[in-house]
């Protein structure tokens, strides 16, 4: 877990507000305040705990809901007075069970998504299942599948049937994020490798 040392922290009027955010969506979720006691003790013990301005204590979300926030990275911002915290949450953010404070849904990018739902078919080894089916074929049955559905892409694309040709191209998609997942790689390591190329041209 990456954190900000207690002593790199601006407490202005013992309070500073804290932005909490989920981890892998990046969705904000909720506001709350911190004192020097309540970060020490997030930092103890890996869960978020505030500072409860109405109820005068430190107070650890979860203690009543057990909805936890679980602390992954801390960042600060620039001028050392506020905190941006990225969790792990296990539940409902909300007090009125909602997924976040301002009634926002938490999802992931429903590409992710797809990518657990494909882990979920290989682990669970669903007999019937179009994954695990394709799976036990191989790899390379896997890529002809890809390639299979790239020339239809592109057969589409010449044509002016949009509705053809998205449904060819969401096919070719699945079957890549299929072959990627085959390989061990995740689209957040394709994404990360283009932002790093990206970087490099622009320096």
């Amino acid at each position: 877990m990456k954190h900000v040392p207690i002593k790199k922290i601006n407490f202005k009027d013992d309070l500073i507000p804290v932005i909490i955010q989920d981890h892998k969506t990046n969705k904000v979720l909720m506001l709350g305040y911190m004192n020097q006691e309540a970060y020490k003790k997030s930092i103890e013990e890996k869960k978020v705990t505030f500072y409860s301005r109405s109820k005068k204590r430190l107070w650890t979300k979860g203690e009543v809901s057990k909805n936890y926030l679980l602390i992954k990275k801390i960042l600060i911002d620039c001028d050392r007075d506020t905190l941006l915290i990225k969790v792990e949450p296990t539940g409902p953010i909300c007090h009125k069970g909602t997924d976040t404070c301002w009634k926002e849904m938490n999802k992931m990018n429903f590409l992710f998504h797809l990518e657990n739902i494909i882990s979920n078919r290989v682990n669970q080894k669903d007999e019937n299942s179009y994954v695990v089916k394709l799976f036990k074929k191989g790899v390379n049955k896997i890529s002809q599948k890809l390639g299979e559905e790239a020339v239809e892409m592109i057969i589409e694309s010449k044509d002016d049937n949009r509705s053809l040709f998205l449904n060819e191209s969401a096919d070719l998609l699945f079957h890549y994020i299929l072959l990627l997942y085959s390989k061990g790689v995740t689209i957040h390591n394709v994404i990360n490798l283009l932002e790093r190329r990206h970087k490099s041209k622009n320096h």
